[in-house]
């Protein structure tokens, strides 16, 4: 669908410099960009080959000027980016009703305008929500309640009394209220405990794909509001996130940990149980964290520390074989050699400059 260069600017609210009348019908980067197209730049690098493409405009942020090309102005350009990517490409739309080959429980209760694809299984008691969708393959345990305008994509499995908030999103493949892992040695074997609690998922959060997210032992396994988990994370039991937080590829949680709101855990990063993470915390790439975490703080490494003294740790490494060549030609301009570490301690007493043997007898009264 085209679109006027004036449409465009009015939904981004943004400023139009030269013909309001143009139209574009696609969004593409400028390598791929032909005649029709709008593209996007937000540095002078971008720009430079954005005005060189064949688009027919370019959405920017700053003071950029053309000859060539109709702008639109925006304070920040990724963010219009992002707003204006689904005029162009709109999500699929999927007919209200529930298909034959689904399974449907008599006490489950589907909105009329949601959709429940081919081969979905909905268990006793379950509560679908207006305009949600399951793609197909979905499994939906007894007791779970699904919000409004949810999207389950193939193969997402809801264990029994998960409850999904409104307009989350879950990726192929992903487990919501699996078995914790529990276990406790009786008699030279490990005995299951059983996880009787749940998961809570709020609202406007998105989960990626073959993730898997624990019940809660007794009480629940809750993701705050609006935070987003990339692929293949796995989240304990009885794990709490605070709102709006970003979880990382291969990033894991164990168990009882809490998280404040706006938390980043890099790609990889692993969290040790019962920790509580502060407000705004971001953690680096394949760092072990193993201790509490202040507000605010950015910590580096593992054992994870924080982020300045653990550069200045890393620093002082990469010096460390021009250290050790440096004392070793000291030793050899003094003439002492390498250090013999096997060689025997001296006694207590030579070391407070007595001789080596003995002490002599004290003399008798």
């Amino acid at each position: 669908m085209p679109f006027t260069i004036a449409e465009l600017a009015e939904r981004l609210g943004g400023e139009v410099v030269g013909d309001r009348t143009v139209q574009v019908s696609g969004l593409a980067p400028a390598e791929r960009a032909r005649p029709g197209d709008l593209t996007f730049a937000e540095n002078e690098a971008y720009f430079a080959r954005a005005d060189q493409s064949a688009a027919s405009a370019i959405l920017v942020a700053g003071p950029f000027q053309s000859a060539r090309k109709v702008l639109i102005r925006v304070p920040q350009a990724r963010i219009a980016f992002a707003k204006v990517l689904p005029l162009f490409f709109p999500e699929p739309t999927f007919p209200p009703g529930i298909h034959p080959t689904a399974v449907v429980a008599p006490t489950a209760q589907v909105d009329p305008t949601a959709h429940v694809g081919p081969y979905c299984v909905i268990g006793e008691r379950v509560q679908i929500g207006a305009r949600s969708v399951l793609e197909g393959a979905n499994h939906i345990g007894q007791d779970c309640q699904i919000g409004e305008s949810v999207r389950l994509f193939p193969q997402v499995t809801l264990y029994p009394q998960t409850q999904l908030g409104h307009r989350v999103r879950i990726h192929a493949g992903t487990v919501v209220g699996s078995d914790g892992f529990g276990y406790v040695v009786d008699q030279g074997q490990h005995r299951k405990i059983a996880h009787i609690g749940s998961v809570i998922v709020q609202d406007d959060v998105e989960i990626g794909a073959n993730v898997a997210i624990d019940r809660g032992a007794l009480g629940p396994t809750v993701i705050g509001r609006g935070t987003k988990i990339d692929n293949l994370v796995q989240i304990a039991h009885n794990v709490v996130t605070g709102e709006h937080c970003l979880l990382i590829g291969q990033a894991g949680i164990a168990g009882s940990t809490r998280l404040g709101d706006y938390v980043t855990l890099a790609g990889q990063v692993g969290l040790a149980g019962h920790l509580k993470i502060g407000h705004r915390v971001i953690v680096a790439a394949q760092s072990g964290v193993m201790h509490d975490i202040p507000d605010g703080e950015k910590w580096l490494g593992s054992p994870a520390q924080p982020n300045q003294q653990t550069k200045r740790q890393i620093v002082a490494l990469q010096h460390l074989p021009e250290l050790l060549r440096r004392v070793d030609a000291l030793e050899k301009q003094l003439g002492s050699g390498p250090l013999n570490r096997s060689a025997p301690a001296p006694n207590a007493a030579a070391a407070q400059g007595h001789p080596a043997g003995p002490l002599p007898e004290a003399p008798a009264h």
